[in-house]
């Protein structure tokens, strides 16, 4: 049986899908030239043979809080159980068994300050197996959040991203504050970008008219963006890794830039500790992370260190967790 990959229609649609999650089927196929029957066909296709999910993100930093990165040193046997533990709970995403099976990598965003020292301080130290727990703060993003790496795979013309992208969000001067309606919206809109207005009515029991308000205040904020979930390795990355800079202090934005410009890169961030760049990035083998790092990352001035690791499962995405 022929596997499955993906022609220039799937990944117009994937592309289109991280623009504007919301977008109606039949404006994507006045957009892309097609009918409203084969962009849902397509759809559909891709939720069976990359796992495409539809996911509404908080943006933490619109709302003034912080987002750690923490790493988890454990016992070989405790990895596949202290991952899985870390995935259940609410205020973490991106949950990884790491290469070498001794290491759990999440993002950690926490509601309060005491849930970060009870989590950090107090839970993961009394954790049985768990031989160092290292946690960095996020301190500025270069790329990642609402910029997915399928921005850079050059789908759409310039004409379709211009008709298919939703308004400008409006620039953060202070952490946006969310009522309980608010906070009822983005709890359905975590667990599908795409649910229908009659489902956001009922979770907030607010008019219609009140819903796209809201709905619209939260994304022109920058407090809600939709973000486009898939499995990688059909689109020809099947290796995931990730990069720990340690970077001269003067360096650290030019380096910063540098690695959101790369194809490569889906994520990149200075963060708190020794090494002050994390960047995530997507390679079609092991022999193409040795390319990148000799050629593109070798090449950036002021770039001291590499510390590199490599991701053997992904547990947990955002707030998607698989199976469930």
């Amino acid at each position: 049986m022929r596997s499955w990959a993906p022609d220039p229609l799937d990944l117009k649609l994937l592309q289109a899908l991280q623009l504007d999650g919301r977008v109606p089927f039949n404006r994507l196929a006045e957009v892309l030239q097609v009918s409203d029957q084969t962009v849902a066909r397509r759809v559909r296709r891709l939720r069976t043979t990359v796992q495409l999910r539809v996911l509404g993100v908080t943006d933490e930093s619109r709302l003034g809080r912080s987002v750690w990165l923490l790493r988890l040193c454990c016992t070989p046997d405790a990895a596949e159980q202290l991952a899985g533990a870390l995935a259940r709970r609410p205020d973490t995403s991106h949950v990884r068994v790491m290469s070498g099976g001794t290491e759990v990598m999440c993002a950690m965003n926490p509601l309060t300050r005491q849930a970060r020292d009870e989590l950090l301080l107090d839970r993961l130290q009394r954790t049985p197996r768990v031989t160092s727990v290292s946690a960095h703060c996020l301190l500025h993003r270069f790329y990642g959040g609402p910029y997915s790496w399928l921005s850079k795979i050059n789908a759409l013309s310039a004409d379709e991203q211009t008709a298919l992208s939703p308004p400008p969000v409006q620039p953060a001067t202070t952490p946006v504050l969310l009522e309980e309606a608010d906070e009822a919206l983005l709890a359905v809109l975590h667990r599908d970008g795409r649910a229908p207005l009659t489902e956001l009515q009922a979770s907030t029991g607010l008019s219609e008219s009140a819903v796209r308000r809201r709905l619209d205040r939260l994304r022109s904020t920058g407090v809600l963006y939709l973000d486009v979930q898939f499995d990688h390795e059909p689109l020809g990355n099947a290796v995931v890794a990730l990069l720990w800079l340690t970077v001269a202090p003067a360096a650290l934005a030019d380096v910063g830039r540098a690695l959101a410009s790369h194809p490569e890169v889906r994520f990149a961030a200075a963060t708190t500790g020794q090494a002050n760049i994390v960047a995530a990035t997507l390679h079609p083998g092991t022999g193409d992370v040795y390319t990148y790092l000799s050629d593109r990352i070798g090449a950036l001035d002021g770039v001291r260190s590499v510390e590199t690791t490599l991701s053997l499962r992904e547990v947990k995405q955002l707030s998607y967790e698989p199976g469930r």
